[in-house]
C-alpha cells in the first residue's frame, strides 16, 4: 500500500490538471488566481467547484454531464486526488482540474466572482459541538465561499448525515437565506435529477445501508 502510495503521489506531480499548494506559514496568491477562464480553460464557461472532492468522482461526473461547464476538485489528500485527475487524463476530460490545498484557502486561488457554484459533497460532519468551525456548512466557511462567489452563487449540499444536513439548514435560516430546494430523500423526492444522479463509492455504499441522502442548494 506505502509502495503504490509513493507512486501516486510521483505521478501526481506530473499531471497538467492538478496544484498542489499546502500553505504553511503565509498566504499568497496562485498565479492563475483570476485567469482560469483565458490561461487555463481557454473559455468563458462558469467555474463551480467541488470542496473535499475525495478522488474526484463528483467532480469528473459533473463535468461529463455539463460540458458547457468548468470543474474543479479541491481537497488535501494527494492520493484521492490522483484518481479523479488521473481518470479525466485517460478519459481526455478537458473541463477538470484538481488542487491540492485546505478548503479555507480558496481566497488564494480565485477573484470575487470568479466561481459561480460550490458543491460540498459527503464532507466529515465533524459531530463534536467544539469542532463546529470545522463543519464545511459553519459561517466561517460559508465567509470563505463569499469572497470567490459570484453574486447570487449557489451553493449545492449532499450528505448522508441528517444532524449535519438539519444544521446546515439552520445556518440558511440564521443568515436569512432560504433554500433553493432541499430533501431529506433525494430518492423520493427527485428521483430523476440528472444533478443528483451521480453517486459516489461511498453515497452507494450509505443507499445499501438505507440511508436514505440528503440535499440542499442556496444563494448567498
Amino acid at each position: 500500500m506505502a509502495k503504490r502510495k509513493l507512486k501516486s503521489f510521483a505521478e501526481l506531480e506530473t499531471f497538467d490538471n492538478v496544484f498542489q499548494l499546502l500553505f504553511k506559514a503565509e498566504d499568497f496568491d496562485f498565479k492563475l488566481k483570476g485567469k482560469w477562464h483565458q490561461e487555463y480553460f481557454k473559455n468563458n464557461n462558469p467555474i463551480v467547484l467541488e470542496l473535499g472532492c475525495g478522488k474526484g468522482e463528483y467532480t469528473i461526473g459533473l463535468a461529463n454531464k455539463f460540458k458547457d461547464k468548468n470543474f474543479i476538485g479541491i481537497d488535501l489528500k494527494g492520493a484521492r486526488i490522483w484518481r479523479g485527475a488521473k481518470t479525466a487524463i485517460e478519459e481526455n476530460i478537458q473541463n477538470v482540474a484538481f488542487i491540492r490545498t485546505q478548503v479555507e484557502r480558496i481566497y488564494n486561488f480565485f477573484e470575487p466572482g470568479e466561481v459561480s457554484e460550490i458543491w460540498i459533497t459527503f464532507p466529515d460532519p465533524q459531530p463534536q459541538s467544539t469542532r463546529e468551525r470545522k463543519r464545511l456548512t459553519s459561517p466561517i466557511f460559508i465567509n470563505h465561499y463569499k469572497k470567490v462567489l459570484s453574486e447570487n452563487g449557489l451553493i449545492h449540499l449532499k450528505t448522508d448525515n441528517a444532524p449535519f444536513y438539519e444544521y446546515s439548514l439552520e445556518i440558511i435560516d440564521s443568515m436569512g437565506k432560504t433554500p433553493l430546494r432541499n430533501s431529506n430523500n433525494i430518492e423520493k423526492d427527485f428521483p430523476t435529477d440528472e444533478l443528483l444522479s451521480i453517486e459516489t463509492y461511498y453515497e452507494g455504499k450509505y443507499r445499501k445501508q438505507g440511508i436514505p441522502i440528503k440535499y440542499l442548494s442556496f444563494q448567498l
